[in-house]
């Protein structure tokens, strides 16, 4: 599979414009089972773990993880629509910065609306976007799951009241809730999105959890990576193709160490209280 040059722009045009672009069954619905096996056995290690399971609100769980926890994580990070996507959007010297999964599961409340970090400063006086998360799903979504939710060309919001730049006061939740899009991807399809798009995950209703991997990635000016702790053994990086070894930013270890999450987010522990 390749991904074409108009294919490319556009998908850079919808992250300027609406701030989040996808592609569908972009992967077998046998591969996102196998990403789902992954993130609970990663969530099984990581839940009774100081720093390994942080709460992003009532019953919802972000993890980070190392790549070799993920056993496709060489075809979700050579798919072409990843590369062209990441290229086009960020530069041909991207780098992959983060890995993870967010858990929200039966009984996650509303999310206050959010950006996961402040605007940087050459967004603001740039208008360039310098990272994007790229999201894939571990079931089908339905309505009753608490799907994920964006208010489409807010990734520019520049406002000096939100909380820690990343939380719209209340009085401005219309704004978001006008333009509000619920999302409901099925296994095998991937998203890529600004994490400045203002967005929140929904109450959910059901008896089930609805797992999402993360997959961030940066412009080569970019310092995500303050945030992370991926790394690799020697062992796994020997393996490695060299389109993966150039773009993936982190240490090489002789062992590796259960991440404690950095990037924590205050403001979603309680949820939309």
């Amino acid at each position: 599979m390749t991904t074409s040059l108009d294919a490319r722009e556009d998908a850079r045009k919808a992250i300027y414009t609406d701030g989040i672009t996808a592609l569908r069954g972009a992967f077998s619905v046998d591969w996102a089972d196998r990403m789902r096996a992954d993130i609970e056995t990663a969530f099984a290690e990581a839940k009774d773990r100081p720093g390994g399971a942080v709460g992003r609100g009532p019953h919802r769980y972000y993890v980070e993880i190392h790549p070799e926890q993920l056993s496709g994580f060489v075809d979700l990070v050579t798919h072409p629509w990843v590369t062209a996507v990441s290229a086009a959007v960020l530069g041909e010297d991207y780098k992959i910065v983060e890995l993870g999964f967010d858990i929200p599961f039966a009984g996650a409340v509303n999310q206050p609306w959010h950006r996961d970090f402040p605007m940087p400063e050459v967004t603001r006086t740039e208008g360039r976007l310098n990272s994007l998360a790229f999201n894939l799903t571990g079931v089908d979504t339905t309505e009753d799951m608490g799907p994920f939710e964006i208010a489409p060309g807010t990734q520019f919001d520049d406002d000096p009241s939100f909380g820690h730049g990343m939380f719209p006061r209340k009085t401005q939740y219309g704004r978001y809730e006008e333009r509000a899009v619920r999302k409901y991807p099925k296994r095998g399809d991937i998203s890529a999105r600004s994490a400045l798009t203002i967005h929140r995950g929904t109450r959910n209703y059901s008896q089930f959890s609805r797992p999402v991997l993360v997959l961030g990635v940066d412009a080569a000016d970019a310092t995500n990576s303050d945030k992370h702790d991926l790394a690799v053994t020697e062992k796994f990086w020997a393996t490695l193709p060299a389109e993966v070894r150039d773009h993936l930013d982190c240490p090489i270890v002789e062992k590796l160490t259960p991440i404690t999450q950095k990037h924590t987010i205050e403001g979603l522990v309680m949820g939309d209280a």
